[in-house]
């Protein structure tokens, strides 16, 4: 399939009255949800499957397992930590993760900054649009849970912010 399939296919789903489409072929599979909840279409793309089964070694299983168990041992469970009073910022699109206006510029925020509500939390890119993502509430900065240039899904979490 090549762009202007696709652009076609977009384009009878956005004229259409459905809100899912799913089309599936031995090379790819093309998935488009469409409303409310759903920022931007939705594409995955899926390589054909080999008929030939896959076999693990069980010395693979094994090592992976101790591996776990000695990675436990190792590192203390960090303390338990009341977060109920935070107040998440999610990501209210699918796009690219920017901390900064600028790849030399500061970055809008960073852990411990006090902000008000409408400041610029940090920038979302999603087809070459810029959309900046502002904070809801007053508050100090508690944790920054993405880096620079990540990519980020609807509704993950980006920033932690302690309105007291």
């Amino acid at each position: 399939m090549d762009v202007k399939d696709l652009k076609k296919l977009l384009d009878s789903v956005a004229e259409a009255d459905i809100n899912e489409l799913t089309l599936e072929t031995g090379d790819y599979k093309i998935t488009v949800k469409r409303g409310a909840m759903v920022a931007a279409p939705q594409l995955s793309y899926v390589q054909a499957v080999s008929s030939t089964p896959v076999q693990v070694a069980p010395a693979a299983v094994v090592e992976t397992a101790s591996a776990a168990a000695t990675a436990k041992e190792v590192s203390p469970e960090p303390a338990k930590v009341d977060t109920s009073h935070l107040v998440e910022v999610t990501a209210p699109i699918v796009g690219t993760f920017y901390a900064a206006s600028a790849p030399d510029a500061p970055d809008f925020v960073k852990r411990g900054d006090k902000v008000k509500a409408g400041a610029v939390l940090c920038i979302i890119e999603a087809m070459k649009l810029m959309n900046e993502i502002e904070a809801e509430v007053s508050g100090t900065i508690v944790e920054v849970l993405v880096k620079n240039e990540d990519p980020v899904e609807y509704g993950q979490a980006l920033f932690r912010i302690d309105p007291s």
